[in-house]
């Protein structure tokens, strides 16, 4: 849900935190990723090297309060089995995402598909296709064209 609503990558939805979302501007600051790496948790800037703000769309503030309830700024959003920072592949276990996407009959949804289906849904809202590619965090408004060029066939 996360990845959807916010047009973010799974490993950015695990590099959040309680201080990203800004509650009075209603807005999530997508800053940074978090992936397993040689060595252990890497936790860099995303993919496009600079942050980004992603509007609260109603359907999703209520699952941010929520997961944000009583936690410190600091503290991560979603948390894995210790407490710690989640993976995208703990999220993709968390999740069961193999085996909900097959009972969904879905078996080709990718979670990147979330992604897409996120900056669709900014654009058939009516936001200009300058600002998806700045939710979507990319150099380049072609980009964000292609992406919704998947989400329609």
């Amino acid at each position: 849900m996360l990845s959807a609503f916010l047009a973010a990558r799974s490993s950015e939805v695990g590099g959040l935190i309680v201080g990203d979302v800004d509650w009075p501007n209603k807005v999530v600051t997508i800053e940074r990723q978090c992936f397993p790496g040689a060595g252990g948790l890497s936790i860099e800037p995303p993919k496009g090297r600079r942050a980004r703000r992603v509007p609260i769309i109603d359907p999703l503030e209520p699952v941010l309060r929520r997961l944000a309830m009583q936690l410190a700024r600091n503290r991560p959003l979603l948390r894995g089995p210790r407490g710690r920072v989640i993976t995208t592949a703990t999220l993709r276990d968390a999740t069961c995402w193999d085996e909900l996407v097959a009972s969904m009959g879905l078996q080709g949804l990718r979670r990147r598909d979330l992604r897409h289906a996120g900056a669709t849904r900014f654009a058939n809202a009516g936001v200009p296709i300058h600002v998806v590619s700045d939710i979507l965090g990319h150099a380049s408004v072609e980009t964000t064209r292609r992406c919704r060029a998947l989400q329609h066939g």
